[in-house]
């Protein structure tokens, strides 16, 4: 008879305890090193405001700090419209941190064929997202929101629920509308019963303003959406925290037809990549976590206006990555690595401040994001994920 004591394993909580204080400190570490204040947040909650009072949303006299989301969000953002500004960010800095802890925890328990413990998970994807998370929370903006609903909608495909998953995908649009990429994974992966119930959130979102501004003042709100982000598109190509393709060829070549160019062919290709990844899923036994995580990585590269931040989206292809490296081959490994240093540690502390500014001239994060997707198709190829 085995009288040995059991082992005690950390349990979840712990690390979710963990996760909660590595949050606050390196938030309160950013809020002293960038001192930026929550502007995204204020730019949202402006919004709210004005929504409330049925004022137009989109404004070029607003500058850089102009109001980007569809109309419906700043309707969503409407409880905070009337809560003392000091209140309304402390709320919402919680609710990120909440969200965050949701976010890595989907991410590390919904992954298929574990290798690794829970425990180097969670400390390795709190250590991977570290730099991306600091300037989510400072800025107050809400990537990790579209995280959270992504990550439910996957989850919610996976226990049968396709019309759930392709609500929450709906949902998701409203708060960034690049979750349209996560779209083609509803049609080929899902089903049809999730497209339409993705199709019914959207209509239903897009008419929403419809009872404040009237259905002229709800199309006169969807042009100045429109409007907005295409006309502030290319001014922020070349800002630091830019990581696109279109951002990263006008960064090496200069913003022009010839970027433009390469930036749709570098689209294209990774696009093809995505559909390589879900070609090759039969063999794999639950193939959709890692296509779920593949365009969530792919989106601060396809979006014109794609930061760097935005990179925390990758999570569940990064803890794939993690979970997986021992099992890929020697060149793939040092791959995966190369990514990992050049997208999630290059920050103005590690690297100082003359290599920072090579860093962000010569788009080092957007070749990171590169070679972490390439060892995703590398890992799916293998048949190990």
């Amino acid at each position: 008879m085995n009288t040995a004591p059991a082992v005690r394993r950390p349990s979840v909580r712990r690390m979710l305890v963990m996760l909660l204080v590595i949050g606050l400190g390196v938030t309160a570490y950013g809020v002293t090193r960038f001192k930026r204040d929550f502007v995204d947040f204020e730019v949202m909650q402006q919004a709210g405001v004005r929504a409330l009072a049925a004022e137009p949303l989109y404004r070029d006299a607003d500058g850089h700090f102009q109001y980007k989301y569809l109309p419906a969000y700043a309707f969503a953002m409407t409880p905070f419209a009337n809560i003392d500004i000091e209140i309304s960010k402390a709320l919402w800095f919680a609710l990120s941190v909440g969200l965050l802890i949701v976010f890595v925890q989907q991410s590390v328990e919904s992954l298929p064929g574990r290798r690794r413990s829970r425990v180097f998970l969670y400390w390795m994807t709190a250590l991977v997202l570290t730099k991306f998370v600091v300037t989510e929370l400072v800025n107050g903006q809400c990537n990790i929101l579209l995280g959270v609903l992504a990550m439910a909608g996957f989850n919610a495909s996976r226990r049968g629920h396709a019309r759930e998953a392709g609500a929450l995908v709906g949902v998701a649009v409203f708060v960034k509308v690049y979750a349209l990429v996560l779209l083609p994974w509803l049609v080929l992966a899902v089903g049809m019963t999730s497209v339409l119930a993705f199709v019914g959130v959207v209509a239903a979102g897009l008419l929403l303003p419809i009872p404040v501004y009237g259905w002229d003042g709800n199309l006169a709100l969807l042009a100045g959406w429109y409007h907005t982000v295409t006309s502030t598109t290319e001014p922020n190509l070349l800002l630091r925290h830019a990581i696109s393709f279109a951002a990263m060829w006008a960064k090496w070549l200069g913003p022009g037809p010839l970027a433009s160019w390469l930036a749709l062919a570098s689209v294209a290709v990774a696009l093809a990549a995505a559909a390589l990844v879900w070609w090759r899923r039969k063999g794999v036994t639950d193939p959709a976590y890692l296509e779920v995580g593949f365009l969530l990585m792919l989106v601060p590269l396809l979006s014109p206006q794609g930061w760097d931040y935005v990179l925390l989206l990758g999570a569940p292809a990064m803890v794939v990555l993690m979970d997986r490296w021992t099992d890929m081959s020697a060149p793939w490994r040092l791959v995966t690595v190369a990514g990992f240093l050049m997208a999630n540690f290059t920050t103005f502390d590690t690297v100082g401040q003359h290599n920072y500014l090579l860093v962000t001239t010569y788009a080092v994060v957007s070749i990171g994001a590169i070679a972490m997707l390439a060892s995703a198709v590398h890992v799916r190829l293998r048949g190990l994920a």
